[in-house]
């Protein structure tokens, strides 16, 4: 077993569509307290906190966030070192620049900042295991236990087996009902969750070769930045010249040393409401509401309210979310294509 600590390296992003009204751009999901008393992004936080497993995080966000990111962090007992993205390029550079500021023997962790995690030991067992075959040089993505046929998600198919995972033996985009019915009863597929261990030189030698640009416009970035107290502030020339690409297609999809490691740990990527719902775990209805709100023969039904009391009749599987003065119905299907309203892109 690995004695070297793992490095966190936690990626706070996105516009604030998904979760509208309650998120918005200047106070997007990972900063809010959806399950729990704390945010997703403390939760993250926290699930590294062992310094007997863990390295003090070091967390990539952009220069809108990144007053957000040290006010949360305030009272939290971490140490964190914070990169500004000078420009929202997607996870594969984000996921360089934090390599470039790590030894390449560092074993990296790679999370996002806006999951939810139920059982943090499951984590934590997963992130040991993952990081026994990063440091043979596997990249190393997590499989998340798939539970249902879930259409929103990619999936990794297991091949042969390696101490603590397998070699993944192909990537799958979202696949529909039937095929991923098929994937759920094969039992050889998990979902993709877009958490990652690598060693960073690994990481770095990966991109380099099939994403070489990319890799040297990150160099360059990273060389040429600069240091404010805890912040790194990349160079913005070098970076915003970087055409953006996830980690999975610059690097996973491509690498022949791609691994896995089985991950059965309650986790949810909070993708919309309907996912929130589920992960809150309401009553045996399926409802999940409010105190002062009135749910009468209804089903599966999702009321959130800053303040005005919801009464709702009759309704299956809907969400109901009050924020202010904007007013959010939907279906827990329409609940994918809230991104897609005007509201969430004029915030």
């Amino acid at each position: 077993m690995t004695s070297a600590k793992i490095h966190p390296v936690i990626l706070c992003g996105g516009a604030g569509t998904r979760l509208w009204p309650v998120s918005r751009r200047d106070r997007p999901k990972p900063f809010l307290p959806l399950i729990g008393e704390t945010t997703l992004f403390q939760q993250a936080i926290e699930r590294t906190s062992d310094a007997s497993q863990f390295a003090a995080p070091m967390i990539v966000a952009g220069e809108a966030h990144a007053d957000l990111v040290e006010q949360q962090l305030a009272g939290m007992s971490c140490t964190a070192k914070l990169i500004i993205e000078p420009a929202a390029r997607n996870t594969a550079p984000a996921i360089a620049l934090a390599a470039e500021r790590l030894d390449p023997a560092a074993i990296m962790l790679v999370c996002p900042s806006d999951h939810h995690i139920a059982d943090t030991s499951a984590f934590c067992a997963a992130a040991r295991a993952a990081a026994e075959l990063a440091e043979n040089d596997y990249l190393v993505s997590f499989g998340i236990a798939a539970d249902r046929p879930e259409t929103g998600y990619g999936y990794l198919k297991r091949g042969e087996a390696l101490p603590g995972g397998f070699a993944i033996e192909r990537f799958v985009e979202k696949p529909d009902l039937t095929t991923a019915q098929a994937y759920l009863e094969s039992g050889e597929y998990s979902w993709n969750g877009g958490i990652f261990a690598f060693r960073a030189g690994a990481f770095l030698d990966e991109l380099a070769q099939h994403r070489p640009d990319m890799a040297a416009l990150v160099r360059r970035a990273a060389d040429d930045g600069r240091e404010d107290g805890a912040r790194f502030n990349p160079s913005s020339e070098a970076f915003a010249a970087i055409t953006g690409e996830s980690v999975d297609y610059a690097v996973m999809e491509n690498t022949a040393r791609a691994a896995m490691v089985p991950a059965d740990m309650g986790w949810s990527d909070i993708g919309n409401w309907a996912a929130l719902q589920d992960a809150l775990q309401g009553e045996a209805s399926g409802n999940v509401a409010p105190e002062n709100s009135e749910l009468a023969n209804c089903k599966n039904v999702l009321a959130i309210s800053d303040g005005p009391r919801i009464s709702a009749i009759g309704l299956e599987d809907v969400c109901i979310i009050v924020d202010g003065d904007e007013v959010l119905v939907t279906t827990r299907d329409g609940a994918q294509k809230v991104g897609t309203l005007s509201g969430p892109n004029e915030q």
